[in-house]
């Protein structure tokens, strides 16, 4: 029992899990939110909803957004005219544009992110990566491991549907994957094309429209590592501490459905209030065993 204690010990890393590297990528095709409801109602031939369009103008000014990327052009939805309808069967053409755009998307973000590291990308042990568009098998941890040229033996993780808590869910794991395998170097990518979801607007959906008004297109890249070498790494933060919890009462308050149309998503009127009622306990839960009361301190 003893031997195997000391394997163990041998396996797992000494120090905290950091952040070694960060990228960013986002696609060419940018819109600024004072012109989107123009651009939206247009591009979804919904021009002729005058009132849904001042509503939805109102959603995007109080949005705090200034620009979007997006990978959907103009041109590809005149090509493509059921992905901006509201419930027109769109799924297969979603697909085919998602599972080849999101790796590359990707790949743009670790290229930025390997680059900052400094390291050979043979260095590279671990693969997380996390998408809400598009599922399919192999998935996109393959191709993207492909599309870099990562070592055959890299160890991959695919998360697929997280929605909003996918950095979180991405971080928590490479922290236990490095902290757990000494030596380890794992990537982590999110990738994000709103192909999936983008749809014309309706009267019965105001949840879609906010949706609509919010989500852009862009990756995110970082590597993480326990025990930095510092005559050769650059450690910008510490993973301290990961948890997460669920929020009693808010079955159903946020919810995406992939169906022939695409993946909808649905959102309750009170999340704001479901959040604020509930963000205290859920901070007191993460701070307090690292003795933090000031949250705004860090």
């Amino acid at each position: 029992m003893a031997f195997v204690e000391e394997i163990r010990n041998a396996q797992r890393a000494k120090g905290p899990a950091t952040i070694l590297a960060i990228g960013t990528a986002t696609p060419d095709h940018c819109v600024y939110q004072s012109d989107y409801a123009d651009y939206y109602f247009r591009v979804t031939k919904s021009e002729h909803m005058t009132a849904l369009k001042k509503k939805f103008n109102r959603i995007c000014d109080k949005s705090m957004i200034k620009k979007r990327y997006i990978h959907l052009t103009e041109e590809m939805l005149e090509e493509h005219p059921n992905i901006g309808a509201y419930m027109a069967p769109s799924l297969n053409i979603r697909q085919e544009i998602i599972t080849a755009e999101v790796p590359k998307l990707g790949k743009e973000a670790a290229l930025k992110a390997l680059k900052e590291w400094g390291q050979p990308k043979s260095k590279i042990t671990h693969l997380v990566f996390c998408t809400t568009s598009g599922v399919e098998m192999p998935g996109a941890d393959y191709k993207l491991a492909n599309l870099l040229g990562l070592e055959p033996s890299v160890r991959r993780v695919m998360l697929y549907h997280r929605g909003c808590y996918a950095g979180g869910t991405v971080l928590r794991t490479a922290k236990d994957l490095a902290e757990n395998n000494a030596g380890a170097r794992v990537l982590v990518v999110c990738s994000e094309i709103t192909v999936v979801t983008f749809r014309g607007p309706s009267e019965d959906a105001l949840d879609s429209l906010v949706g609509q008004a919010l989500f852009g297109d862009g990756s995110a890249a970082v590597i993480v590592g326990s025990d930095p070498d510092i005559s050769i790494e650059r450690p910008l933060f510490q993973l301290v501490s990961a948890a997460q919890t669920f929020i009693p009462n808010s079955a159903g308050a946020i919810a995406g459905n992939l169906r022939e149309v695409g993946l909808t998503f649905h959102l309750w009127p009170n999340v704001p209030t479901l959040i604020s009622e509930n963000i205290e306990k859920c901070l007191t839960q993460a701070f307090d065993p690292l003795g933090i009361s000031d949250w705004n301190s860090i």
